[in-house]
């Protein structure tokens, strides 16, 4: 098989001007409503882009855990390596990648920390087995073997029994927008883009890009 002789021809919709949202936030909330109800796989993973002070980017999965008018939030050990990335550059890119639908969506901005009652809440939400899993992973670190989680699992979960605090290094992430993109697969390679960018009165535009 030649990979480069793979190709898919996308027509399974269209993105115009007439249909779509004026607010990217509500056009968001439609796409992701259409995966979620359309039962693809993972409709709420997206991946995470950051830049460290190397200038290198990285990348990574996780998964969306709210969204409102404030922005896009996931959650995760700001020790790790997207932590870090943010702690000293607090800017970063978003995609959701809906392929059974043709469809992407890119959203770009800065990112905050969540309040502490936020991550408190959803960190209590959580099953205990991913609760003391924050505690026993020192996520992104070099570990000499799978034992080391074990073991630390073992005894987060000995000291703590069922009521684990949330971890000082564990946390809320909340990306607020300035750029949104929304991407429809075309037949021809002729793609629908919509690009929305943030004003200074607070509005949004909307416009057209090439593919």
């Amino acid at each position: 098989m030649n990979i480069a002789d793979l190709r898919k021809s996308y027509e399974k919709a269209e993105l115009s001007e007439s249909a779509s949202h004026a607010d990217p936030l509500q056009q968001f909330q439609q796409w992701l409503q259409e995966a979620i109800s359309g039962e693809l796989p993972e409709p709420n993973a997206m991946t995470v882009a950051t830049v460290g002070s190397d200038l290198r980017p990285s990348t990574r999965v996780v998964l969306i855990k709210g969204f409102d008018e404030r922005g896009i939030v996931w959650y995760t050990n700001f020790e790790s390596r997207k932590g870090r990335e943010l702690a000293g550059n607090p800017f970063a890119a978003l995609q959701f990648h809906w392929v059974e639908l043709e469809r992407v969506v890119r959203i770009e901005g800065r990112v905050e920390k969540v309040s502490d009652e936020e991550s408190d809440t959803y960190f209590h939400s959580r099953p205990l087995d991913s609760r003391i899993g924050a505690w026993a992973s020192p996520q992104s670190q070099v570990i000499d073997s799978r034992t080391v989680l074990v073991t630390n699992a073992a005894k987060y979960g000995a000291q703590f029994l069922l009521n684990p605090p949330r971890p000082p290094h564990w946390g809320g992430f909340r990306l607020m927008p300035d750029g949104w993109e929304f991407w429809q697969g075309r037949k021809s390679r002729l793609h629908d883009r919509l690009r929305y960018l943030k004003q200074a009165d607070g509005g949004w535009l909307r416009e057209r890009l090439a593919p």
